[in-house]
């Protein structure tokens, strides 16, 4: 009985790759370099990758393969052009980018400092008064998603230091990593969307020319659906203790045989095997965490000219995001640093130590990271952009009070396919803009909103975002467990989002289309409950 599932579950396997093969034959034949740019064509490398990256479980080779794919396309299927696409306008030149280079220094400067905080005793001592203060799951939970509302500066930063901080207290209560790694991520772009001094409220306020794009930003909060309803959904699916899908599966396991992970691979099982002090203390933790908050805020409006002149609002709009968080890192680093060596919490050699032990532990997003940047280059190159631009605004005329929740589907697949939630604002902000300009400055704010809201589900959902990514690397969990135990929750409030989306179109009001998706949700879950309840999922 076993193996007939396995058998038809390989079949279809089969069959999809057999499928993309044909449609890269059936390209290499029918079309041309040129004949492909712009079209249907440039979204079937990012296609191909997340497909077998859902199918194998191994995302490195679903990554190349799906660069591969581009480059093949992009050179009319010459093996010299693919190679040059490949790693010379492709990996070569995304590592190349200063943009990425600081993504990556701050990386290896947080997974340092993570080290350093786990070997002072900083995250163990954190772990044992919240053992005292946090007595159930239901209460580390709420922890996690309040401490991810609270570190709302920047998405990579929310990730990594929610994880940390979370991680001993989360595995105390028996929550397995792949639930961490949800409440990270959802805790991650969907509050920096929403929150007007963030990184990304400077990035989307950079797309709207001619306006104060702040000003914009703050007016769409209200109707960012998919922001406010993930968090919604975080909470009530903590406080109702609701898990349904894979989700449910992993965390049964960890409340019942304390596996955290519930698959065979488990690549963080052995990270935190390492040398303790003794001498560490709550505030080990806390004053690098503070430190590394205010040092960022400071190296980001630093970068916007705050002391230049400007003032704080303009300058956190005109800031940096990579310079700036690689400056507030490596001060908060270097805080961390004095402090350990004042109170001979390390000695020199053992922060000396940390310091390849932090870049080791950041490898394997590095390396993931790359790969989504360069598959993103492939796609750019072929137009991808263009493509998606150009369907949206010959759809606009005739569907206006329909066109927010067309958006917003529009904007999750083009960020779910490039893993990025910035390159689709910089696609579908301007249009939108330009559509509605000068005749309905209300539908103008929703779509604005839509699009957003699109582009953070996308990202969300995506196995090759950024942010994903850095939510299993915060985690610490398998980075394909994550994707698959998170794909329904978010799917589920993406169907609730497209429905709020068409009730705003008509209406226009927030003040009707949220609460009205706020309880389409709680009933959702509540129903979603009763069927695990039947099937014995349902945490006691």
């Amino acid at each position: 009985m076993d193996k007939k599932p396995s058998k038809t579950r390989k079949m279809i396997w089969f069959m999809i790759i057999a499928a993309m093969i044909v449609l890269l034959v059936v390209a290499a034949v029918t079309t041309t370099a040129d004949s492909v740019k712009e079209t249907a064509w440039a979204l079937l490398p990012p296609v191909i990758a997340i497909v077998l990256a859902l199918i194998t479980k191994e995302v490195y080779s679903s990554l190349f393969f799906g660069i591969l794919a581009g480059g093949l396309l992009f050179s009319g299927f010459s093996f010299q052009g693919t190679l040059n696409h490949v790693f010379q306008d492709g990996i070569i030149t995304v590592l190349a980018d200063s943009y990425n280079v600081g993504i990556l220094v701050f990386l290896v400067m947080l997974g340092i400092l993570v080290a350093l905080m786990n070997r002072a005793g900083g995250s163990a001592a954190f772990g044992e008064w919240a053992g005292k203060h946090i007595r159930t799951r239901v209460g580390a939970q709420l922890a996690t998603i309040l401490l991810g509302c609270l570190i709302f500066i920047d998405d990579y930063f929310n990730c990594l230091t929610v994880g940390s901080v979370m991680r001993p207290v989360t595995d105390k209560h028996h929550v397995s990593r792949a639930k961490l790694a949800y409440l990270i991520d959802a805790t991650a772009a969907p509050v920096c969307i929403i929150a007007p001094i963030s990184s990304w409220a400077a990035a989307v306020s950079g797309f709207v020319e001619g306006k104060n794009g702040i000003s914009l930003f703050v007016q769409t909060i209200p109707y960012n659906f998919y922001a406010l309803l993930t968090i919604a959904m975080m909470i009530t699916l903590t406080v109702t203790k609701t898990d349904y899908g894979l989700m449910a599966i992993h965390e049964k396991n960890a409340i019942e045989n304390n596996d955290l992970y519930t698959t065979p691979d488990r690549p963080y099982a052995d990270s935190d095997s390492q040398k303790i002090s003794s001498r560490g203390t709550v505030f080990d933790l806390i004053i690098p965490v503070v430190a590394l908050v205010i040092c960022c805020v400071i190296g980001m409006i630093y970068t916007g000219g705050f002391f230049s002149g400007k003032n704080f609002i303009d300058a956190f709009a005109g800031s940096d995001a990579s310079v700036g968080l690689v400056l507030g890192s490596f001060v908060g680093l270097v805080i961390t640093l004095i402090l350990y060596l004042v109170r001979k919490v390390l000695s020199f050699k053992e922060c000396m130590d940390c310091i390849p032990e932090g870049f080791k532990a950041m490898i394997s997003p590095i390396l993931i990271l790359t790969f989504a940047w360069s598959l993103k280059a492939m796609t750019d190159s072929l137009g991808a952009k263009e493509f998606v631009a150009a369907i949206v605004k010959n759809s606009a005329e005739g569907f206006m009070n329909w066109l927010p929740c067309i958006i917003f589907l529009i904007a999750v697949f083009l960020s779910f396919a490039t893993g990025t939630s910035w390159g689709t604002f910089g696609i579908l902000i301007p249009i939108v803009v330009n559509v509605f300009e000068g005749s309905d400055y209300r539908m103008m704010i929703i779509a604005m909103s839509a699009c957003m809201a699109g582009a953070v589900c996308g990202d969300h959902c995506s196995p090759i975002s950024d942010t994903t990514i850095m939510s299993s690397a915060g985690a610490q969990s398998n980075h394909l467990n994550h994707v698959m135990t998170q794909l329904p929750y978010a799917m589920t409030c993406a169907a609730i989002s497209f429905v709020t989306y068409i009730i705003a179109g008509f209406t226009k009001s927030a003040w009707i289309s949220l609460p009205c998706g706020i309880a389409i949700l709680i009933a959702v879950i509540l129903f979603l409950k009763q069927q695990e309840k039947k099937r014995g999922f349902v945490e006691k």
